[in-house]
């Protein structure tokens, strides 16, 4: 089988010279484990992070033959003794060696799916998750006020499609709109564009708002507008933190917080060190069933083979704004 893998860590998200392309053998499975056929992979920036070792154990590469990915889809074409189940089950898991045509996991790591569900959300089916997660952490109400950051991200437009089938006001937020991706198709009320800017953010969102102010901020840039987004919170406003694009700081007093009695949380991912529970599985359908339909959209930029994973890298780092990107297998 081929795979992407890398035998040194990539020093920065500028240099994944270590990555090539190479033939394994199909892994044998343990009696806990099932074999799966990658069907797609996506690309996200937390696969960058594991090239780096960035990440805590467990989730640190093994020298020699890393095989690189963290996310994706496929069928399971074999079971262990102890699984339940059975080969043609699609399936999502978030854990280890998704850019290769063959993964071995261990059974609890993986999320079964309709043989039906599109497999470009199967391929990103924890940022799903994360997206959900996110929108129930910020605790924003219909009828009510949410701010996104970042808003042409694939999590912010999932948020933000999320949002709107809870009647929830969204404003998105982005540095630059692009004539490809209509925000407002994607479930934003309202978009602010940085560049474009004419007045300031707070005088935006007090005159959109009606003077009510945000009732929370989901972020994942940081910097100044952060701050003024703080700062245009109602009382028990909530904001959630789970990302960090921007290298500035902002700027906050007490009085901000304590006055407004505004919550400031962090995200980090579900299921980034342990496997799903069976609790989780009334979530887990619930996500399903609301982004299954065809009018639930995800972005995407394209698909590629493996043997292209230069390029597909390349736009994953520099022009994440033209949509996700996917290694796809040979079925």
């Amino acid at each position: 089988m081929k795979a992407i893998y890398f035998n040194e860590f990539g020093s920065s998200k500028d240099d994944f010279a270590a990555l090539q392309l190479g033939e394994f053998s199909i892994p044998e499975i343990k009696d806990n484990e099932v074999l799966v056929k990658m069907v797609a992979a996506s690309i996200n920036p937390g696969d960058f992070l594991f090239i780096q070792n960035l990440y805590p154990e467990p989730k640190k590469p093994v020298f020699p033959r890393q095989i690189a990915g963290n996310y994706g889809a496929g069928i399971i074409t074999k079971a262990g003794k102890e699984v339940s189940y059975r080969p043609g089950t699609l399936v999502t898991f978030g854990y280890f060696n998704t850019w290769s045509e063959y993964a071995a996991v261990p059974a609890e790591w993986v999320i079964p799916l309709p043989s039906d569900y599109p497999i470009e959300k199967a391929a990103q089916f924890f940022n799903l998750i994360t997206a959900w997660d996110l929108l129930k952490q910020s605790k924003v109400q219909s009828g009510q006020w949410l701010a996104l950051t970042a808003g042409n991200s694939n999590v912010a437009t999932m948020v933000s499609q999320l949002a709107k089938h809870r009647g929830i006001n969204v404003i998105s937020i982005v540095r630059k709109t692009h004539e490809h991706l209509d925000l407002k198709e994607l479930g934003a009320s309202h978009v602010y564009d940085l560049s474009k800017a004419d007045k300031n953010i707070k005088d935006f969102i007090l005159e959109i708002t009606q003077n009510k102010g945000l009732n929370g901020v989901i972020d994942a840039v940081g910097g100044p507008v952060t701050g003024d987004l703080i700062q245009s919170l109602s009382f028990g406003g909530q904001v959630v933190i789970y990302g960090n694009f921007s290298s500035e700081k902002f700027e906050l007093h007490n009085y901000h917080i304590l006055m407004n009695n505004i919550g400031i949380h962090a995200y980090l991912y579900r299921y980034f060190l342990t496997p799903p529970e069976q609790k989780d599985q009334q979530m887990l359908q619930a996500i399903i069933d609301v982004t299954k339909s065809i009018d639930f959209q995800v972005s995407i930029g394209r698909m590629h083979p493996l043997e292209d994973f230069k390029t597909a890298i390349y736009e994953s780092l520099y022009r994440p704004e033209y949509g996700k990107r996917f290694f796809k297998f040979p079925h």
